[in-house]
């Protein structure tokens, strides 16, 4: 349905030149992209430009405010990652002791430390669909994942993006304290922060929420639509924040606030060697990601639910926090535009995303990355195109051409304008030479065929 939007009430902590231009900046890009609304807020510690945009909820028409919370999808695990490390800080956990200590769903897998679940370094499978997700319990999730049978490389020696992992810091979190993960996340982490607490499939909150919302590709007009999140899965995507909520854990970051003792935040900022997560950031700690701007390493993390887009960014040199929130899937295309233009708008230079990858020279055929790999229940399959060129499909769905290098890293190419972007790499084993995992979006896959 149409929409309008709503009078922004002035900012007395922003300069009103600075507000205004941001703010029609932020306006525009909401129409283009067809998000009914999103917040922004920008925070160097003295100034604060705090914004929002259109309506919450297009079957409503109820406006988006300041204190709207948006389901943030991943966004959620640096909470949990942050909750875990406050256990170590008491002296609860150490990071570098088996999960097996404490979970006994992970004895299958007993050189997995708490640190690779928070870095994403374990080798765990990401876990099933949320449909599935919903039909079981977490002890019987995690015992069916972390098998070696399922396994995807030794422990501390690469990357792969998993739901699992912070599935089972959640459940640590419960065995730990003695309380629900939603209780302890709201007691330890979000009172202190001075967040409201609400959840993706909790009715009681008391603040308002935002609904997702996807285009109708028939009419072009954008509709709500629901979120599918398995109980089970609330540690690693459950919670719902608004941009102030999100700003509010980058200042707890960077030492701006006592919600997290500096113990904890330097170990959530320190990159983990082994943390390769390629086409998502350009390097990991414990549940923050790193992405580089220029000689800067920004910190934060992305999250996407049913037809959100929320992003969080702390340069921890120069002290500038920003965050952002759409309720759209179109969001996330806006928060690219966005960022690019803070640097005119706010003097601001943020990363979206990882930095591209540089000259790699010419392409290169790559006919040993022909075969099947696969990740938990998802199979990724490369195959030769009808022009010799590899393609890579996903539990058979869209080919999508791929672009190989001699390094092994390779772009994915949209069929539709012949745009490359980065999307991973493949691993040779180094004393076989053959190919045997490939990375496809941070999320890596075990060679399953004799190739």
């Amino acid at each position: 349905m149409p929409y309008t939007v709503p009078a922004v009430p002035a900012d007395p902590c922003a300069p009103a030149p600075l507000r205004h231009a941001v703010q029609n900046r932020l306006d525009a890009l909401a129409e283009r992209h067809k998000v009914p609304g999103a917040q922004l807020v920008l925070d160097d510690g003295t100034e604060t430009v705090s914004l929002h945009t259109g309506i919450a909820d297009a079957a409503t028409g109820a406006p988006f405010t300041a204190d709207t919370a948006v389901a943030l999808g991943s966004l959620t695990k640096p909470y949990t990652a942050a909750l875990v490390l406050l256990l170590v800080d008491d002296g609860d956990l150490d990071l570098d002791e088996p999960v097996a200590d404490h979970l006994p769903e992970l004895r299958g897998l007993p050189e997995v430390s708490i640190r690779h679940l928070l870095s994403h370094t374990g080798g765990l499978p990401t876990g099933p669909d949320s449909d599935t997700s919903s039909a079981t319990t977490g002890a019987r999730y995690l015992t069916s994942l972390c098998t070696p049978a399922q396994a995807l490389f030794p422990p501390g020696s690469d990357f792969s993006y998993s739901n699992a992992g912070y599935v089972a810091a959640g459940r640590l979190v419960e065995e730990i304290t003695g309380m629900p993960w939603h209780e302890a996340v709201r007691v330890l982490l979000l009172d202190p922060l001075g967040t409201s607490a609400a959840f993706v499939g909790d009715s009681t909150a008391t603040r308002p929420l935002a609904a997702g919302h996807a285009v109708n590709t028939a009419t072009g007009r954008v509709r709500p639509v629901g979120q599918n999140l398995a109980p089970l899965e609330a540690p690693a995507g459950a919670l719902m924040a608004s941009a102030a909520d999100l700003a509010a854990l980058g200042n707890a970051l960077i030492g701006r606030s006592q919600a997290l003792p500096p113990s904890v935040a330097k170990e959530m900022l320190r990159p983990e060697d082994r943390a390769r997560p390629g086409a998502l950031a350009d390097g990991w700690g414990l549940g923050i990601a790193h992405y580089r701007q220029g000689d800067d390493v920004w910190c934060g993390h992305d999250g996407n639910a049913q037809g959100t887009s929320c992003h969080l960014r702390v340069d921890p040199t120069s002290g500038m926090v920003v965050a952002f929130t759409g309720n759209a899937g179109g969001a996330t295309a806006l928060w690219r535009e966005l960022s690019a233009d803070l640097a005119e708008l706010a003097g601001v230079r943020v990363p979206a995303g990882a930095v591209p990858a540089g000259e790699r020279g010419r392409p290169v055929r790559l006919p040993e990355c022909w075969g099947t790999y696969r990740n938990g229940g998802a199979d990724y399959r490369v195959t030769e195109g009808p022009d010799g060129s590899p393609v890579l499909s996903i539990d058979g769905d869209l080919a999508l051409p791929l672009v190989c290098y001699a390094d092994l890293s390779y772009d994915l190419v949209d069929p539709g304008t012949g745009r490359r972007e980065p999307g991973g790499r493949f691993h040779r084993d180094p004393a076989t030479g053959r190919i045997e995992r490939v990375q496809v979006s941070g999320r890596t896959a075990r060679r399953t065929d004799d190739g």
